[in-house]
């Protein structure tokens, strides 16, 4: 017997005109996780990013996260929605981030900030790259409660049957996504950063492994309808931006292992 999707209202508080997403509070959940970690690891000699510049930090990272989001949305998903109606690029509440975009905006941003800290670059994505899984699971509950990126039809016993969508149980793939990016992903990297590692193959790690995970999910996940699959009745946009990830990833921690190990510390 399938499950029923439970029909969650987007809407988490109303205060008068203003309507308070689940969506959006997802990814202040999110932040504040992010933040509370970077407490924890800031405290370590080893690291490239000090107690007092975590604050900065998450600033930093925020932006890239909403404006590469929204815009490599846009560039990859949505060229014809921002095209008829270019404030949709400001809805955020209503979904359409792109993980790709917002995490070359977080490159980009982090780039800005370690040369603003004079800390290497790798080094401080070593110290990013544990924080930021669970807020990834957080983005996929909202994704869930949105009733949007849905699986494609199964007959598995937890597939979940979502109305608008017909009577099919269908793969409930942003709990998949939830299960894989957040939490696999964060329990992996979050142990491997525990002990001190060769500058970037923390950073390798993360994006390689977020690269697997996505890149898998995609088989049973629905592509967008607007752009169906690319090639072979099964290869998704999701995967074509995922696999350079796997490579570039396995690459920075081969690269990073053959290096000379580089003492890294903020100053405090």
């Amino acid at each position: 017997m399938a499950l029923r999707y439970p029909d969650i209202d987007p809407v988490a508080i109303s205060l008068g005109p203003v309507d308070i997403h689940w969506y959006g509070l997802m990814y202040a959940v999110g932040f504040a996780l992010a933040w509370w970690l970077g407490r924890l690891r800031a405290r370590r000699p080893d690291t490239a990013v000090a107690p007092g510049q975590l604050d900065d930090l998450v600033v930093y990272a925020a932006i890239g996260v909403i404006v590469g989001g929204r815009i490599g949305y846009a560039l990859f998903y949505g060229t014809e929605r921002l095209l008829a109606d270019p404030l949709s690029l400001l809805r955020i509440w209503e979904g359409g981030m792109a993980f790709h975009g917002g995490l070359l905006g977080v490159i980009l941003m982090l780039w800005v900030f370690a040369r603003r800290s004079g800390q290497p670059f790798l080094a401080v994505g070593d110290f990013v790259a544990p924080l930021v899984p669970l807020g990834l699971g957080a983005g996929r509950l909202g994704n869930f409660i949105n009733g949007e990126l849905w699986g494609a039809p199964t007959s598995v016993p937890w597939g979940m049957i979502y109305p608008p969508l017909g009577p099919e149980p269908r793969h409930p793939s942003q709990l998949y996504e939830m299960a894989l990016e957040g939490v696999v992903l964060f329990a992996v990297v979050w142990l491997f950063s525990r002990r001190p590692r060769p500058m970037g193959s923390v950073g390798g790690l993360f994006i390689a492994g977020y690269g697997c995970a996505r890149f898998l999910v995609e088989f049973v996940r629905l592509p967008d309808a607007h752009i169906g699959y690319l090639a072979w009745g099964w290869l998704t946009m999701g995967q074509v931006l995922s696999l350079p990830m796997v490579v570039g990833g396995a690459a920075l921690m081969l690269w990073a292992y053959r290096q000379p190990r580089a003492k890294v510390g903020a100053q405090r």
